[in-house]
């Protein structure tokens, strides 16, 4: 026994190392597409505001524009998956749905996103920089030789390194991974993730400094008889994120109805529109960071309204082009727009003091977040991380929990998973594999819960091998009864990974 619980020890000490590996590189790769998205979008501002002294230069910007796009739509041709955010991909691949190489995805993302993102199109680089992530995962697994289940516990290490090196937080992006990419809050996972996520971030706070990537200031806390304002707030940002998640879902269709555009030159359709955005408006493009910061600064709710409209429907074209790029830092930045609006609405009306419409921006991102990703932990730790200060916390979560359960009502589902659904991916489940490891949490109110282990309906060829149930481990037999917060490993076939994910996710639905 002693023997063995050395050797799982030491295993967990090797993994623990490969998930710093994984960190280190990731923050090395992230922080360079971080920083080459930076500097090409700097260059083509630079390059339309000299289009204002010399009007024909626009046309060599356009056409810039458009040869980047093209060569983007290119590379995403050639390997489908490495268009759109990544995140998806990354849901997929650890529920044993999807299988890729991670060399071809790694270079044309890392090329193509900073093609389009480095544009000005209204796409984040955050969900790119988590496929980023998996893929130095996957490699790092594959030098090292890890297990399939050490391998997939890397792939999620990599994917939380790429999301605390796209933003700067640690946690937020080990929090993001499981519980909304892996869904499962196994020790193995998030311990390996964070410490990914911590030296991902060591690593780009080297390069970037240790400044919060949106430091806002405010040293007002909200009041709490203001409260009241934090509800409205909540269901506004519902509505809207119901509103977005709807649209980001279907103005796909428009694009599968042009009939002389193929699909890997649907970008030149955004950036057609972006040319004169540019042009014309060169501060509200790109991700949105730098607008957020500025947001304090507009003090006119028609303004607010307009850049709004423009923000949603452009990362909506945007978006679903296919070209690498993601959504959550434009989420992020619709999300502080509404919270202005809102904030100076009701200045306006004389129901808010002036100085405390930077807070709702605040919240405001964390809800709208919350809404459409339907990660409301994950919304309020990032947002902390992000803007670099805890003042905040209790407000931050009343706002997420109201715009999240105004959203469930209205219908709205995670927009990662509806995105990771519409993909047509290939499960083998007529032939037997080699045995695989799936780790399951028994939450409150599952089927699975209080129940014997001869009396669950388990998928085909899943073995129960062992509970963990707190600080012991338990080797199950038939009259075992299974507990709600017990940490099941099953014993399965690799090609039934993505089928037996399914039929477990169904029986941990609550109890009727």
């Amino acid at each position: 026994m002693e023997s063995e619980d050395r050797q799982t020890r030491k295993s967990n000490l090797r993994l623990l190392f490969e998930a710093l590996v994984v960190g280190l590189v990731a923050g090395i790769v992230v922080g360079s597409f971080r920083w080459l998205i930076g500097q090409t979008l700097a260059m083509w501002q630079k390059g339309y505001q000299a289009a204002h002294a010399n009007p024909a230069l626009l046309w060599l910007l356009a056409g810039g524009v458009l040869a980047s796009v093209i060569v983007a739509g290119f590379l995403v041709k050639q390997q489908p998956h490495a268009g759109g955010s990544g995140i998806p991909e990354v849901e997929l691949q650890l529920q044993g749905k999807l299988q890729l190489a991670w060399w071809p995805v790694f270079w044309r993302k890392f090329i193509g996103g900073v093609l389009s993102i480095g544009s000005g199109l209204f796409l984040g680089r955050e969900g790119p920089s988590i496929q980023l992530g998996s893929t130095v995962g996957q490699g790092v697994a594959q030098g090292f030789k890890a297990s399939k289940s050490d391998s997939r516990v890397l792939l999620a290490t990599g994917a939380a390194s790429g999301l605390s090196a796209a933003f700067g937080a640690p946690l937020g992006g080990a929090m993001f991974i499981v519980e909304e990419v892996f869904h499962n809050f196994s020790p193995r996972v998030w311990l390996n993730a964070l410490a990914g996520a911590i030296m991902a971030n060591f690593v780009v706070s080297n390069i970037f400094g240790q400044t919060p990537v949106l430091a806002i200031d405010y040293k007002h806390s909200f009041p709490i008889l203001q409260y009241w304002q934090l509800l409205l707030l909540g269901a506004f940002l519902g509505l809207i994120g119901r509103f977005y998640q709807w649209g980001l879902l279907n103005f796909s269709h428009v694009y599968q109805k042009i009939p002389v555009l193929p699909r890997w030159l649907h970008g030149i359709i955004p950036a057609l529109i972006l040319v004169p955005v540019m042009y014309y408006f060169p501060g509200y493009v790109g991700g949105g960071n730098n607008l957020i910061l500025s947001l304090n600064q507009i003090h006119a709710v028609n303004v607010l309204v307009l850049i709004f409209l423009l923000r949603i429907s452009f990362s909506i074209v945007s978006y679903d082009s296919g070209l690498p790029g993601g959504i959550f830092l434009p989420i992020l930045t619709m999300g502080a727009l509404l919270g202005a609006v809102y904030g100076q609405f009701m200045v306006d009306l004389g129901l808010l003091d002036q100085k405390l419409v930077v807070n709702l921006i605040i919240f405001s991102m964390a809800g709208l977040f919350s809404a459409i990703v339907r990660s409301p932990f994950t919304a309020i730790m990032l947002i902390a991380e992000m803007v670099g200060s805890l003042l905040h916390l209790m407000p931050l979560a009343v706002v997420s929990v109201v715009a999240y359960v105004v959203n469930e009502l209205l219908g709205g589902v995670p927009i990662y998973e509806s995105l990771a659904g519409r993909m047509q991916t290939k499960e083998d489940n007529d032939y037997v594999g080699e045995a695989d490891q799936l780790t399951v949490s028994i939450y409150e109110g599952s089927q699975l819960a209080d129940h014997q282990v001869k009396d669950i309906a388990w998928p085909d060829r899943t073995l129960v091998r062992v509970i963990h149930r707190g600080q012991k481990d338990i080797i199950p037999d038939g009259n075992t009864k299974l507990l709600a917060g017990d940490l099941l490993v099953l014993e399965i076939d690799e090609n039934q990974r993505g089928l037996v994910y399914d039929k477990i996710a169904s029986l941990q639905e609550a109890k009727e």
